[in-house]
């Protein structure tokens, strides 16, 4: 593949942040479980007192979670950070780190810890979108609060940060007047602040996390939200492109680069998948987009790209391989339930998690191949975190290490 994103991490059971170590759901573990139940091969599970729906990351054999618990009746929330063992499962620090006085009305699949942390040089950093962001170190101590950065929130939050170099970037896309907003990844403090320039556009709100790509030589931040593809210097926060995508809302799948493209989804209740070029300035609708579809592309699950063919699942349960170049479709077909979670591949396999907690596992390739179908029997909306010999699942209220014990 031609994308150029952050380098696999040195220890294959590093996933330091939302999709592992590229950001894009590719991992170099081996050993990865092909079956499991709720019962059967499951190392370990653990009660998470804390709901949330964030995705569990992974760095030097410990997994890091976010939480959110009520704490009045009038809706006060307290909001944490929790640290496991990944070998035994044992919670070995629970940080509370923002408590704020009421939340905001949640769609029905979301939660008031739904944003990924961020895992890297002895911090953590997480985010709870319009309820703040904090750092800790690895000892679970906080180094730094930002609550400053607030917005109108529509249906909670969801868009996980992205570090860029000294910089702790994420989007945020409420009800309006939207924008994208740079930390300072040491002190917390605002270093850019870049509105939408989605004006005409009626409803405003997504959330989408960004990626960060080099394309001929220019590093560029890439980030989908309402009514348009957008990049931006990472920097500065300046503009460089936009693709246009009409009265597209409510965006959530995170783009994925590969060869010398950007595959981006553009809409929650009619969605479309892009193929983007990207470079050039300005608005580039008209010569950079190379091909697209609707035909089972998704609204909340983001996408894949193995080798040439490009995998990903509708909402509705249709899994989808095609060609990545040219958007030809080698196979359809029906998993079953509902999808939120992102697809990650592993040793070859694409491993797809509905929300009901059934697990399929397809061997990658231009002809379509179940190799497992897998019920864990508790409901799953966050993605996987992957390792040597495991896979991690977050259930609506336990944690799973997958694998043998």
């Amino acid at each position: 593949m031609l994308a150029c994103v952050a380098a696999f991490a040195t220890r294959a059971h590093d996933w330091p942040e939302f999709r592992g170590p590229t950001g894009q759901g590719l991992s170099p573990a081996k050993g990865v479980p092909i079956r499991w139940s709720g019962s059967s091969n499951v190392a370990w599970k653990t009660a998470i007192p804390a709901a949330g729906w964030s995705s569990p990351v992974l760095v030097q054999k410990k997994v890091y979670l976010t939480g959110a618990t009520t704490r009045n009746a009038s809706g006060a929330l307290d909001l944490a950070v929790l640290c496991l063992d990944a070998r035994s499962g044992k919670v070995l620090w629970t940080a509370q780190v923002l408590s704020p006085e009421n939340g905001s009305s949640l769609h029905r699949k979301n939660s008031y810890a739904s944003p990924t942390p961020v895992v890297a040089d002895d911090r953590i950093y997480a985010h709870f979108g319009h309820l703040g962001t904090v750092c800790l170190d690895l000892k679970g101590r906080v180094v730094w609060r930002q609550t400053s950065v607030v917005y109108p929130p529509m249906h909670g939050n969801g868009g996980s940060p992205v570090l860029a170099g000294d910089l702790l970037a994420f989007s945020c896309d409420g009800s309006s007047e939207p924008f994208i907003v740079a930390l300072d990844k040491k002190t917390g403090q605002v270093r850019w602040k870049t509105r939408r320039p989605n004006d005409s556009v009626p409803r405003k709100f997504s959330f989408s996390t960004p990626l960060l790509i080099t394309h001929a030589g220019r590093k560029e931040l890439i980030s989908p939200g309402a009514g348009g593809i957008y990049a931006y210097d990472p920097a500065s926060g300046r503009q460089l492109w936009q693709v246009g995508t009409g009265n597209g809302f409510s965006v959530v799948p995170r783009p994925v680069y590969a060869h010398g493209m950007l595959f981006v989804n553009t809409d929650y209740d009619f969605p479309k998948l892009f193929a983007i070029r990207p470079g050039g300035d300005g608005d580039v609708t008209s010569t950079h987009l190379a091909w697209q579809t609707g035909r089972g592309a998704p609204s909340t699950p983001s996408t894949l790209v193995v080798g040439d063919e490009l995998y990903f699942v509708s909402d509705a349960g249709i899994a989808t391989c095609a060609d990545a170049r040219t958007g030809r479709v080698h196979w359809n077909e029906r998993l079953g339930g509902g999808f939120s979670a992102s697809p990650v591949l592993a040793e070859g396999r694409v491993y797809f998690q509905n929300e009901e907690g059934v697990g399929f596992v397809v061997k990658a390739g231009t002809t379509y191949e179940l190799l497992a179908r897998n019920e864990l029997g508790e409901r799953t909306l966050a993605s996987a975190a992957v390792d040597d010999g495991a896979l991690y699942l977050r259930g609506a209220e336990h944690l799973y290490r997958i694998g043998a014990k």
